[in-house]
């Protein structure tokens, strides 16, 4: 049997969680349309007869402008450390640019086995694929390359398939049945964020953060409080709406995926509250859980 760690690194918004949900058929990273969605390391774990392959999405690796980003960045530079494999997920349908080759130069220097993971091949012709997969090729050895739609390909089999080869023999790293590793209380709140993400616009999805303040089960419900967090007065004012438009928008839209994801009926609070400068401040920035927080406990 074999068993192993694949780090997916790559550049803000080039389709990691996005590949991580497909591998793995379920849901288990939050996915939008903004730069640096992803804040923490996400394990989604696939299990088969023959492997265990626990997929880790970092964060995009991105010219950071606060404490969080250098965090993100640092975060996924240590994942990259402790794998077997690594995807360097890209996106194909822009140029290569000076992001990409400092992401490239991170992966060649772990000395690991790299595959290109050319995605969203879906917005691109066949020539530009092709031109795409040598000009990658010419910058650096990968052990394998895959042109890729993370978004509308339906199965991942050649990917799994060779990964299981770059794997060691190993037992089962977690139990068969798990499927994501992270506490219940750091997926709602990811949830909800990922709504706020889609719902707001400009600097107002950078400078947010979620808190689960309280949690309690009965048998057929749950019911949930959480806190969203922004930097400025007039950032909570948007983040309310008007006559709370905007709050009970995302209230709505993240209680009927936590029903699914709870299997309960799912009774939704939020509030928000000011929280000046945090994205600066190493001490939020950790009990929010973002930026390698749990991997420092």
């Amino acid at each position: 049997m074999k068993s192993g760690f694949v780090a997916l690194a790559g550049r803000p918004n080039a389709g990691k969680s996005t590949l991580l949900n497909g591998l793995l058929k379920e849901k288990v990273a939050i996915v939008s349309p903004k730069p640096q969605t992803t804040r923490s390391e996400i394990r989604g774990i696939l299990t088969s007869e023959n492997s265990q392959i626990v997929f880790t999405d970092t964060p995009g690796i991105h010219k950071a402008q606060y404490r969080l980003g250098a965090r993100m960045n640092k975060e996924a530079a240590d994942v990259m450390m402790g794998v077997d494999l690594i995807y360097l997920v890209v996106d194909g349908s822009v140029p290569f640019g000076e992001g990409d080759k400092y992401v490239l130069n991170m992966v060649k220097n772990t000395g690991l086995p790299v595959f290109l993971i050319l995605n969203k091949v879906d917005k691109m012709s066949r020539e530009k694929i092709i031109a795409n997969l040598q000009s990658w090729s010419s910058r650096f050895e990968f052990a394998e390359y895959f042109p890729i739609s993370a978004l509308k390909d339906k199965t991942f089999k050649d990917l799994i398939k060779a990964t299981e080869k770059y794997l060691p023999e190993g037992e089962y790293l977690y139990p068969p049945e798990m499927t994501v590793d992270g506490s219940e209380n750091f997926r709602i709140a990811e949830v909800i964020r990922e709504k706020v993400l889609l719902c707001t616009e400009e600097e107002i999805p950078h400078a947010t953060a979620v808190l689960v303040e309280s949690k309690k089960f009965t048998k057929k419900s749950c019911y949930i409080q959480a806190m969203i967090l922004v930097e400025k007065k007039s950032q909570k004012v948007i983040m309310i709406g008007k006559q709370g438009a905007m709050l009970k928008k995302i209230g709505s839209m993240a209680r009927e995926e936590l029903e699914g994801l709870l299997g309960k009926k799912v009774y939704l609070e939020l509030f928000v509250r000011v929280e000046d400068e945090w994205r600066s401040r190493d001490a939020r920035i950790s009990e929010y859980g973002y930026g390698g927080a749990f991997r420092d406990e």
